[in-house]
């Protein structure tokens, strides 16, 4: 986009228009003082003559005809296939006979939202929010993670052959599960996490101590804390592990998308991190966590954030 000094900005078009009406200069010489080509130059004159000072805006480049353009009933039965189930432009394009682009055309015309911003059950458009400042709010959350057995789990080892060969599975073979808490700021989307045994009360009564501890190392003094309705974080050792100083909100029931920045870590977590790779144990597995967590704060870049690292939104961890 042009400056407004610009010579074929609305006000240098206003100069050249004037110079050839008002002070009755030769199209020619206005044409090379403002270097502009005749026709140019004659034609903001006639514009100017036409309609004065409003007449050097910008006029839309719509046509005023458009006979090739979809028909208004066939628009209709885009936007009720799209309102009542939820389908996509290639979908749709397939039921009308119609090409996907042209769907999706009608569909950004009108200002339908995109399908990942609505809710799949009802269709409403998804709020988003996010607090100004680090520490406004921090999701917190446990993810339930099966342990691998020595060895490794079904992608190292051949499940089929065992089934095949109708095997025992060893007593090693089901080592229970891990509870990673999670809690990850809002804002800034930094996270800390430990791998715990449990997610009975007093464990995540004291994994929030240590996080919260985390956060003000980092400089971020936390306001509110965000948890699911679960029976560890409705009790009274997790409520006095938050202090009077943390106002303690809990999500409405079966709504993860109110918890969904924690949600989201936890999916990149399992991505990136947990199947990342096929490992031969547990201790393997738990070794490689650290490393990977430093990355997503300070290295990792997140398309919420524009490509910034977690850390990059933090002061204190800058640089």
């Amino acid at each position: 986009m042009s400056h407004n000094n610009a010579i074929l900005a609305p006000r240098g078009r206003l100069l050249l228009a004037r110079c050839i009406v008002e002070d009755r200069w030769p199209l020619r010489r206005a044409a090379e003082r403002f270097q502009v080509s005749v026709s140019t130059a004659a034609r903001w004159a006639a514009r100017y003559r036409e309609s004065g000072e409003a007449g050097m805006r910008d006029r839309p480049s719509r046509p005023r005809h458009s006979p090739r353009r979809t028909c208004v009933r066939t628009e209709r039965r885009i936007i009720g296939l799209r309102v009542n189930r939820r389908w996509g432009p290639a979908r749709i394009g397939y039921l009308l006979g119609l090409h996907p682009s042209t769907v999706h055309q009608v569909l950004t015309r009108y200002g339908m939202p995109r399908l990942s911003c609505q809710d799949r059950a009802t269709g409403r458009v998804i709020r988003r929010y996010e607090h100004p400042a680090p520490g406004g709010m921090v999701h917190v959350d446990i993810k339930k993670l099966g342990r691998i057995p020595d060895g490794g789990g079904h992608r190292v080892m051949d499940r089929a052959a065992g089934k095949r060969n109708k095997t025992r599975t060893p007593a090693n073979r089901r080592p229970g599960y891990a509870y990673l808490h999670n809690a990850v700021d809002d804002h800034s989307r930094l996270a800390y996490t430990e791998i715990l045994a449990d997610e009975r009360k007093e464990t995540a009564g004291g994994f929030w101590e240590r996080a919260n501890a985390y956060f003000e190392g980092a400089g971020i003094a936390v306001q509110r804390v965000l948890t699911d309705n679960g029976s560890c974080y409705r009790s009274h050792a997790f409520r006095d592990a938050l202090g009077e100083g943390i106002k303690h909100k809990r999500t409405r029931p079966y709504r993860p998308q109110t918890n969904g920045k924690v949600e989201r870590f936890n999916r990149t977590m399992l991505e990136e991190w947990a199947y990342a790779k096929p490992y031969r144990s547990e201790a393997e597995r738990v070794a490689a966590f650290p490393a990977w967590l430093d990355y997503y704060n300070h290295r990792r870049g997140h398309t919420s954030l524009r490509g910034l690292a977690p850390a990059d939104r933090v002061p204190n961890l800058r640089g």
